[in-house]
């Protein structure tokens, strides 16, 4: 077991030193999959890897739906920017010597836009649509009393008025629990490792009417101005994102404990980022918790070359894409006794000049 952990941590320590960027900037689909998704976690900076619970698993690591009790459903609203919206639903249940199986269902709406073209830039009365969502099917299980696995397999589907496109992907991910940094001994409240690895599947490949075009073959032989063609796109990837954190809890008694924790992320649409995030769960006696979170999410480096028309030569340019920064939040846990729990939670972070984004979670454990 130590050697395995040694080799973890190793893994660790290579990821959080990765320093060379990666400029594939729009090169994936479907990109409403890296939304964080839980007002816990993104309040922390979106550091949840190796800590998560509940159903926001889900989205962080999948092993973690290994620690739901009986059955749980979350619910969740987070307007996003230009009018954007983003619900979640999920529920999990508990399968005695099986495991934890759950579903979720991720949707996105960018609302109605109006139709502009070259000819009426001002709009042609007409409005489209478009949304994403991802429909998600879970299985998580301890497998030992320190090591979790799960697995969500997904049908991701995005549509933009008469055009739509899908693909299949998987997330896998695993949670160690170890007695390093425990300050009482138990290995539940010492140093636990995360890792995993969201969105490995299929290319995203839009097809629709709103492809079809007329073509003129040739202006020599005759009139073919109305021969029905269509435009042929590639696919595209989707935002494959691999995680690894660690967390410790250095302060832990009967009514307070404080935990902190650091994940490395390497996404293959941007460059390597680091998030931080810290919580304090103040316990309430008759199994009431009250919840501090705060976090910071890491920075990107972007880098490109720009012509100097003055000289002739190309400059490097750096851009600190610092959409992300401080984020904070907070939660209550409420037992309503016979095995009855409800979960409040708020998350804030900012976008810069995008503007503020508020997540509101609602959870119930029966």
């Amino acid at each position: 077991m130590k050697r395995a952990i040694s080799h973890l941590c190793f893994t660790l320590l290579i990821a959080v030193n990765m320093v060379f960027s990666v400029n594939r900037n729009g090169t994936t689909a479907a990109n409403f999959l890296e939304i964080d998704l839980g007002s816990a976690g993104s309040s922390m900076g979106g550091a949840y890897v190796s800590l998560v619970s509940d159903m926001s698993a889900v989205y962080w690591n999948p092993a973690g739906l290994s620690a739901i009790r009986n059955r749980e459903t979350l619910f969740l609203y987070q307007p996003w920017i230009v009018g954007i919206e983003n619900v979640f639903a999920g529920i999990g249940f508990e399968l005695p010597r099986i495991g934890t199986l759950a579903f979720s269902i991720n949707y996105l709406d960018y609302g109605d836009e109006e139709v502009t073209t070259v000819d009426q830039p001002d709009g042609t009365g007409e409005l489209y649509t478009a949304n994403e969502y991802a429909l998600g099917i879970s299985y998580a299980r301890r497998i030992v009393n320190w090591f979790s696995f799960g697995v969500t397999a997904k049908y991701i589907s995005s549509s933009i008025w008469h055009t739509s496109a899908s693909a299949f992907a998987l997330d896998l991910g695993v949670i160690v629990d170890t007695e390093f940094f425990s300050v009482t001994g138990d290995r539940h409240n010492g140093l636990k490792i995360g890792m995993s690895i969201s969105n490995y599947g299929t290319r995203m490949k839009y097809d629709g009417m709103d492809l079809l075009n007329p073509i003129d073959i040739t202006d020599d032989y005759g009139n073919f101005a109305n021969v029905p063609g269509q435009f042929k796109t590639d696919g595209w990837e989707l935002p494959l994102l691999f995680r690894i954190g660690v967390s410790i809890q250095p302060l832990y008694s009967s009514s307070q404990i404080l935990t902190l924790s650091i994940d490395a992320l390497h996404p293959n649409n941007n460059s390597e980022s680091i998030n931080l995030g810290g919580q304090y769960e103040y316990r309430i006696p008759g199994g009431t918790s009250l919840f501090l979170r705060i976090g910071l999410k890491g920075t990107n480096k972007i880098s490109f070359e720009e012509l100097n028309f003055d000289s002739g030569e190309n400059e490097t340019i750096t851009v600190e894409n610092a959409q992300y920064g401080l984020t904070y939040g907070g939660g209550l846990k409420i037992n309503l006794g016979r095995n009855q729990t409800m979960k409040i939670d708020y998350g804030f972070k900012t976008m810069g000049i995008l503007g503020n984004m508020h997540q509101y979670t609602l959870g119930y454990i029966f």
